[in-house]
């Protein structure tokens, strides 16, 4: 939607000359409707009365930004103060005034609030608020609406003033921007119509996170149903060590010459976080050259061993990888090599995938794992066959949680997107 006038040229706020508002001729409207600037609807930062006075204890709204909930429009964290706190030096309000943040990232976060509520109709904000105080015209929930589409306030970064860091949107900015306006009592039903349907992408919304965090926890559901069952309680208990070679890598090299033109795999704790849990890790950030392979000793692990953390907070995360290609780790991962011919390696991937390494850390304070201390660890090991068969049944299994959490993922993202669209329909008179 085009929505700026051709008379207003240019502009100048605080020495700086501005971007001209306003330049793109407009569409034509539905019958009824007119193109309002928001300077003509709304009193753009109104003066506190010059008669106004309170007593310095009187209990008096404050709204700080972060009181402000962008992601629901509203105020969910206010504060009562007295009014000596406030009287000075901070932004004035009303009841139904429209606070937007004008500073970044408020501002682009969604940080604008229709104000209720306030002790006495009456409330103060950080200066970092400009204050929209609609006439007769105009009602408050249509300028709400209209300020938080994502294109305003894109549009608004265009004309941000100041440092870098420290930008605004000035004063000029609202003043001057035109907006579609129907009569009011179009405003109204428009209005409550965005409300009502903003409330059904909001409640679809909390049934999909639902959905969601179902599916995220389907995964150990899965592996405990094998390894907590009464079948593995039969199972021959072996320590790890004595199924696989448990090994770490090497330091990383530090010097940018060795990752110059490399080509062969570096695996870092990183390249495990991005995935959290994945049987073919190929993707890694860093390839090391042939300079470093040569001049540093670093320890190359085998496509299919098994990566986890040994060291540092990440032991916390229980990230588990099987390698996808032959690649160099570093020396906060542990690397497990199954014997073939006692372990499978999927088998021990998922039971590892069970085990959290936390309750083996000797010391919490400097979180770390002994190779001899994982190598002396219990694992319930059932016939090589059976172990394969356990092994592919889960692989389906997690495939098949994989593809849900895609489908629910796709759905979160249409829903996310539900409000833009329909705030466009609603300025453009199709709601």
């Amino acid at each position: 939607m085009v929505n700026k006038v051709s008379e207003f040229k240019s502009s100048k706020v605080q020495g700086s000359t501005l971007k001209p508002f306003n330049t793109v001729t407009l569409e034509p409207l539905k019958n009824g409707w007119r193109w309002m600037k928001l300077g003509e609807v709304c009193d753009v930062n109104p003066r506190r009365p010059e008669n106004f006075t309170r007593s310095p204890d009187a209990p008096t709204t404050f709204i700080p930004m972060a009181a402000v909930d962008e992601k629901a429009g509203i105020i969910a964290r206010p504060e009562v103060v007295p009014y000596s706190k406030v009287a000075k030096g901070y932004t004035y309000f009303e009841k139904n005034d429209v606070l937007f943040a004008k500073i970044t990232p408020c501002m682009q976060n969604g940080k604008h609030v229709i104000v209720r509520d306030l002790i006495d109709g009456i409330g103060f904000g950080t200066t970092e608020f400009h204050v929209l105080r609609t006439n007769n015209n105009i009602i408050p929930e249509w300028v709400h609406f209209f300020v938080r589409q994502p294109h305003f306030l894109k549009e608004a970064t265009e004309y941000f003033t100041g440092a870098v860091g420290q930008q605004r949107v000035p004063k000029e900015f609202l003043s001057n921007y035109t907006i579609p306006l129907p009569p009011i009592k179009e405003q109204k039903r428009i209005a409550a119509k965005i409300q009502e349907m903003m409330q059904e992408v909001e409640r679809a919304q909390t049934a999909c996170e639902k959905q969601f965090e179902s599916a995220k926890v389907l995964p150990s559901a899965y592996l405990r149903e094998v390894f907590d069952s009464k079948e593995a309680k039969k199972w021959e208990r072996k320590r790890l060590g004595e199924v696989a070679r448990i090994f770490a890598g090497s330091s990383a090299p530090q010097e940018p010459k060795y990752f110059e033109n490399g080509k062969h795999p570096f695996v870092r704790v990183q390249d495990l976080g991005r995935y959290g849990k994945t049987i073919n890790l190929m993707d890694v950030k860093d390839y090391v050259n042939d300079s470093a392979i040569k001049e540093i000793n670093l320890v190359k692990a085998e496509k299919g061993n098994i990566l986890f953390p040994k060291s540092g907070a990440a032991i916390t995360t229980n990230n588990r990888a099987i390698l996808g290609i032959d690649a160099f780790i570093v020396s906060h991962l542990a690397a497990v090599k199954p014997i073939s011919e006692i372990a499978d390696v999927h088998f021990v991937y998922y039971w590892l995938c069970l085990t959290d390494m936390v309750q083996y850390m000797e010391n919490p304070g400097y979180p770390s794992l002994k190779l001899s201390t994982i190598s002396k660890i219990f694992i319930s090991l059932p016939s090589l066959e059976v172990q394969r068969r356990i092994a592919t049944e889960l692989e389906e299994k997690m495939t098949e949680v994989q593809n849900l959490q895609s489908s629910i993922r796709n759905q979160q993202s249409a829903l996310n997107a539900l409000p833009q669209a329909i705030l466009r329909k609603a300025f453009r008179g199709e709601l």
